[in-house]
């Protein structure tokens, strides 16, 4: 437990990281002031800046930092993620030529929009990286066509089980290795559905989080299909390798694949949600993900990274929602600011945005007692 929840706070500081930075960068290209950039959240431990003179000083505690003209560099107590904090990002200042709120729009739009483009871009790199020392993926016969890509480790994985099947009963998960069924070695996807057509018990070897072990099940007779199921899905997967050179542009197109596979699980649980269908898919909040970040990790590094990517991209396509106190709110915003030609009244932007973060909290109080009933369960 102790080092998942070191690694989950690891994670999840990296992502933070990544997107208070590209406010912080963008902010500072374009001529806008940034106070303070912090490693954590407050309250401060020390931080360390320029003075007046060139000359690097450290303040410890929490005292006013008054002779400081540039950035104040933070270390705060709180051990998660980091926060940036720009001149005029509420709306004040704005006689003053450094402020965001005296900015033009277009450079508002872009200082808002900077901490989801580099949580894409930290995916990318991420993606990029794991394809380089090798990325767990299914593969087919064109896929080992392919050049200039090196295929390792083939094995047989379960990637979905299906709800009150044999397989649930028997306690099969997805990510399982399929290792061989009444001992006879299983090779490919065809040889589980070959060895698994009949009525009579069968033990699978599995391997799961580096440990192998045996489960006995007992196929079930489909007749839409017109044969004995267990009720999972697999797919023939293996370690593959590019060279650095394909692994980066390999690792922009299943970016923006992930993208846009995120992007449309969220269109179809709102739909299904305003349509008042059930939703198909689990929501998990804080401790259900630094519960997933434990098991990534106990799987091996690469899988703690090709995780950490997706979470990137979910953060990334959540904080862009048009939601009150997101990113996307504060981009709607401006794009009425842009269109009417002048502001929203501060004080009405700001109870908006109050308003969202405070039915933020509450659905983040919810999903977390639903992951720890989950979790104890």
């Amino acid at each position: 437990m102790f080092i998942t929840i070191i690694v989950f706070l690891a994670v999840l500081s990296i992502l933070v990281l990544f997107h208070e930075f590209g406010h912080f960068y963008s902010a500072k290209k374009l001529g806008i002031k940034v106070d303070e950039f912090g490693l954590g959240f407050p309250p401060r431990i020390f931080g360390f800046y320029k003075n007046k003179n060139n000359k690097w000083k450290v303040k410890w505690g929490r005292g006013k930092i008054s002779d400081c003209p540039g950035v104040v560099y933070s270390i705060n107590a709180i051990p998660i993620g980091g926060f940036v904090k720009i001149k005029g990002e509420d709306g004040e200042n704005r006689q003053d030529k450094d402020s965001f709120s005296s900015q033009k729009v277009w450079k508002r739009l872009v200082v808002v929009s900077a901490g989801v483009l580099m949580n894409i871009f930290l995916a990318w790199i991420l993606i990029s990286i794991g394809f380089m020392i090798g990325f767990p993926h299914a593969v087919d016969d064109e896929f080992v066509k392919e050049k200039n890509v090196k295929i390792s480790d083939a094995k047989v994985q379960i990637v979905e089980i299906i709800k009150d099947s044999p397989a649930e009963r028997a306690g099969l998960k997805p990510l399982d290795i399929i290792l061989n069924i009444d001992n006879q070695e299983v090779k490919s996807g065809d040889d589980v559905q070959s060895f698994l057509n009949n009525p009579e018990e069968s033990s699978l070897k599995i391997k799961r989080s580096g440990e192998e072990q045996d489960i006995l099940i007992t196929p079930e007779f489909r007749e839409d299909l017109n044969r004995h199921v267990i009720g999972i899905s697999i797919a023939d997967t293996a370690t593959i390798k590019y060279p650095w050179y394909l692994a980066l542009w390999e690792g922009l197109k299943a970016t923006f694949i992930f993208l846009w596979t995120i992007i449309y699980t969220f269109y179809v649980v709102i739909r299904d949600l305003i349509v008042g269908q059930s939703v198909g898919v689990e929501v998990a909040g804080p401790v259900g993900i630094a519960n997933l970040t434990g098991q990534m990790a106990r799987m091996g590094i690469i899988y703690l990274i090709q995780f950490t990517a997706l979470l990137s991209l979910n953060l990334a396509v959540i904080n862009f929602f048009p939601f009150p106190a997101l990113d996307g709110g504060r981009f709607i915003f401006l794009l009425i600011e842009k269109i009417k030609g002048k502001p929203v009244k501060q004080e009405v932007e700001a109870i908006i945005h109050n308003s969202g973060f405070a039915l933020l909290m509450l659905l983040f109080v919810w999903i977390t007692l639903k992951d720890l009933i989950g979790l104890f369960n």
